[in-house]
């Protein structure tokens, strides 16, 4: 049942992303657009059962879209996966006559906020941040962007030490599910080889591989790893492996780690998350509840959140032929 709503809550959960401090804007300009009340919720579900709601207004939010990360934190709530914990935070919020929330985060994110909805009638929306790219019913997370841009970059600086050093890199990025970073990233950094969780190479192929590589007149190679490939246990043992089979390499591993999130979000999620927010808000003054916001052919559409939950990113395959017909 749609109810009036006077004031908003905005929050961000889970691991952050470049583009998260422009969705909080987005939701706070949105909301003093439409002349509703906003606070901002410190420290996403943990912050909601302590009650650590801070008003915020156009005025507060500003200097905050070039700024990665978020400024109102993000934490892990083990509390709000209880239901004692969940009914902690709803009376916080009827204490600060907080009357729908703006969810900013992953799919564990999402899941909290589908239970507490259903338990206790508060409309929820969505928006999606992420730099894995991993969530049902969207082209875009917020923050993949930024995340394809830095790990190209600081590919580019790599492939100078190993072709002065005729040497071959592994690079690990994120994804420890999809290979959506590592795909493209290999795409558009001239990657030899990709390896991603939804294609298992194989050792032997991998091998074939680079010995083409090599005899094609490559003194060095890139390959870059999705850090939920399954061909090794991990990253370093592929280039045990590789030591072994293959000594005319002198073969070195870069681990690119929490640096894939940082940074100043780019012009594309910039944008994405102020047309993301305006959605989200917009949304709920209509009566909706229990959607994600994503971009889908260039349109802002809901997602029902059990959907964007449960459902599967998909890699792209045309994109992973193109990337083996380009390590050719």
């Amino acid at each position: 049942m749609s109810k009036t709503i006077k004031k908003i809550g905005v929050l961000t959960s889970g691991g952050d992303a470049p583009g998260m401090n422009a969705g909080i804007r987005a939701v706070v300009r949105t909301c003093a657009f439409h002349h509703i009340e906003c606070v901002g919720i410190v420290h996403g579900y943990q912050g909601m059962i302590r009650g650590d709601f801070i008003p915020m207004d156009a005025r507060s939010v500003k200097g905050i879209i070039n700024k990665g990360g978020t400024i109102l934190k993000t934490a892990r709530s083990k509390d709000f996966m209880t239901k004692e914990g969940r009914q902690k935070a709803y009376d916080q919020l009827k204490k600060a006559e907080v009357d729908a929330l703006v969810v900013i985060g992953g799919d564990g994110s999402f899941t909290g906020a589908m239970v507490f909805s259903s338990e206790f009638d508060i409309p929820v929306m969505g928006i999606p941040g992420t730099i894995d790219n991993d969530i049902y019913g969207t082209t875009h997370t917020l923050g993949y962007d930024t995340a394809l841009n830095t790990v190209v970059d600081v590919i580019d600086k790599i492939r100078d030490t190993a072709s002065s050093h005729d040497r071959l890199f592994f690079i690990e990025v994120m994804g420890r599910d999809v290979g959506h970073i590592a795909l493209n990233v290999g795409v558009g950094a001239g990657a030899e080889e990709v390896l991603i969780p939804e294609e298992d190479l194989g050792l032997d192929r991998l091998l074939e591989s680079l010995r083409r590589s090599k005899a094609s007149g490559k003194s060095s190679s890139i390959v870059v790893v999705a850090e939920g490939d399954k061909i090794g246990k991990n990253v370093f043992e592929l280039k045990d492996y590789v030591d072994e089979h293959m000594s005319e390499y002198e073969v070195r591993v870069s681990v690119l780690g929490h640096m894939q999130r940082g940074g100043s979000p780019s012009c594309f999620d910039r944008v994405l998350a102020s047309r993301m927010g305006v959605k989200a808000v917009e949304s709920l003054l209509e009566g909706k509840s229990n959607f994600m916001v994503g971009l889908l052919n260039d349109v802002m559409a809901l997602t029902p959140l059990d959907q964007a939950i449960k459902g599967q990113s998909k890699i792209n395959l045309e994109l992973l032929r193109v990337s083996d017909i380009m390590s050719t």
